[in-house]
């Protein structure tokens, strides 16, 4: 397993439509575990294989809820008083996603990527949708999906698409998102 660099913006490779994955073998796996690392790492909730540079139709999402039935203790006494809870680990991997029918009802969730560090937005998606995908043996699998899941999942499947999430921002809030990501890197 190996953290890769993440691809940020303008870097055109994030404009790739990403090709359909055909071959389910070890280097998927080593991707799927390499993409995992790597987000992770970089404290995400979704990594889309074009962001580490593979364009393939393939994304990885774990959403890592906070474990209600655990108690502060379990994550270690180190008397900062916060009230921490460990984190339940879902990984999921998705191959050759589709979604099957979006509802009309649409919410807003702030979004954020990993490919736009440090840039939030409000966007506007489907609540629900039916997803189809692969697993890594190739077994079809359909799902409705809402939520965090929802977004989560349509956020990194507009990745696949060559589309970013500034993308579905007005010009002018795109432009300002853009220039305050310049100012912030010019100041690290």
């Amino acid at each position: 397993m190996a953290i890769r660099e993440i691809l940020e913006v303008p870097d055109p490779r994030l404009k790739i439509v990403s090709k359909p994955v055909e071959t389910f073998d070890d280097g998927l796996k080593a991707l799927v575990d390499d993409m995992f690392e790597t987000m992770y790492a970089a404290h995400g909730i979704g990594l889309a294989a074009i962001q580490v540079g593979e364009p393939i139709r393939l994304l990885v999402i774990d959403l890592q809820e906070p474990d209600e039935d655990a108690s502060p203790e379990d994550c270690g006494d180190h008397g900062c008083g916060h009230d921490h809870r460990p984190v339940k680990n879902d990984p999921r991997v998705f191959v050759n996603p589709e979604i099957l029918a979006p509802a009309e009802e649409l919410s807003t969730y702030q979004e954020g990527c990993l490919s736009v560090p440090d840039i939030y937005a409000d966007v506007d998606r489907p609540v629900r949708c039916r997803v189809r995908w692969q697993d890594l043996e190739g077994q079809v699998h359909e799902e409705d999906m809402e939520g965090m899941m929802a977004v989560c999942i349509q956020h990194e499947m507009d990745h696949l698409n060559g589309i970013l999430f500034i993308d579905h921002l007005s010009r002018l809030k795109r432009s300002m998102a853009l220039k305050k990501l310049e100012k912030l890197r010019k100041a690290a």
